[in-house]
């Protein structure tokens, strides 16, 4: 199945949701009509019952950037960037933080600006070998966004996050696996087919436990380490009452592999 929206179209395997950036012939830049038809997919994908999402680029780049060609284009340009963000680019971030379902991003090529935001959105996020990370921002005279100064410390560390932005230097993708920034490697041809495979993997896990998971790990860096326990502490409660952990434990006992449901 294909459903088509605005510079983005759905794909599926299973239970499993494939969103790709389908402008490739401005290497997927991000533009308010990319962001609003990515949003349109991920409410697609939210009432079609899948258990994981894997996000990527069509064609060789994954996302390098905002689409700056098109934003000179506006009869407002310069435009108003904090306006730009707060109207199309963070209902985006908020809705992939706030996902259900384990998400994973496949870096296809490129991923710059914003488009590596995008990239670090991801639960898991894997590379292809040709894949490379850049905060181009300061060559064009801005700050890093999207998310970019919250997310690139707490996975690269808080010197490297900088001398990243600030330097504005390209990160291949071999060195963004050594520095922690990514999870997996992969070869370019392999790149898709692997995520889909982890992506199936975790559908095939304990959906609500999986989607708690997700929430109490995008919780931790704002809480002390009690207020983290009490978050554990509700979240656990909740997973105990489902049928999940009864069949978790049963599996476990009877020595075969568990068969989630919820």
């Amino acid at each position: 199945m294909r459903k088509d929206f605005e510079r983005v179209h759905v794909t599926t395997r299973g239970r499993v949701a494939i969103v790709a950036l389908n402008h490739p012939e401005a290497m997927n830049a991000l533009s308010p009509a990319m962001a609003k038809g990515l949003m349109e997919a991920l409410a697609f994908v939210s009432t079609r019952g899948f258990r994981a999402l894997v996000l990527t680029g069509q064609g060789p780049a994954f996302c390098s950037g905002a689409n700056l060609a098109e934003a000179a284009q506006e009869a407002s340009w310069p435009p108003d960037a904090g306006r730009y963000l707060d109207e199309h680019y963070h209902p985006l971030l908020f809705r992939l933080r706030d996902l259900e379902i384990p998400f994973l991003t496949a870096v296809n090529g490129a991923a710059a600006g914003i488009g590596m935001s995008l990239a670090m959105m991801g639960d898991l996020i894997l590379a292809a070998r040709s894949a490379f990370f850049v905060q181009a921002f300061a060559k064009v005279g801005l700050v890093p966004d999207g998310g970019a100064t919250w997310l690139l410390p707490r996975l690269v560390g808080l010197a490297r996050a900088r001398e990243l932005s600030l330097l504005g230097e390209r990160m291949p993708a071999e060195k963004a696996l050594e520095w922690g920034l990514i999870n997996r490697l992969c070869a370019d041809e392999t790149l898709l087919n692997e995520a889909i495979t982890l992506a199936e993997k975790l559908a095939e896990g304990p959906a609500s436990a999986l989607s708690a998971t997700r929430r109490l790990y995008w919780e931790s860096p704002q809480n002390g380490f009690e207020a983290q326990l009490a978050c554990e502490r509700e979240a656990q409660c909740r997973a105990g009452q489902t049928d999940d952990l009864r069949e978790g434990v049963r599996a476990f006992l009877e020595k075969r592999p568990p068969c989630f449901r919820d």
